[in-house]
């Protein structure tokens, strides 16, 4: 190994310091992890539509802020065990 990379944190930026400390590059920045983050609200809000608009579940989830992401820079991601 030739070098090892690291990222002073900034904020509440955790997930975008350990993304690219594991990375050993400069790869993501808050902006490229808010749109990801966005991009995955979209995916979980058609997913939960396909159970049908009109169903309890998905007016409760439309109420609720994102999982993904908030307004501090506080980013989440999460293994998902169930995709091989």
């Amino acid at each position: 190994m030739e070098s090892i990379f690291h990222e002073k944190q900034e904020g509440s930026l955790c997930a975008q310091r350990c993304l690219n400390n594991l990375s050993l590059g400069e790869y993501f920045s808050p902006v490229e992890l808010s749109s990801i983050a966005h991009q995955l609200d979209e995916e979980e809000r058609m997913r939960m539509a396909e159970g049908g608009v009109t169903s309890e579940d998905y007016g409760i989830f439309l109420q609720q802020p994102s999982g993904n992401m908030d307004d501090s820079g506080f980013f989440s991601f999460q293994e998902n065990s169930g995709l091989t």
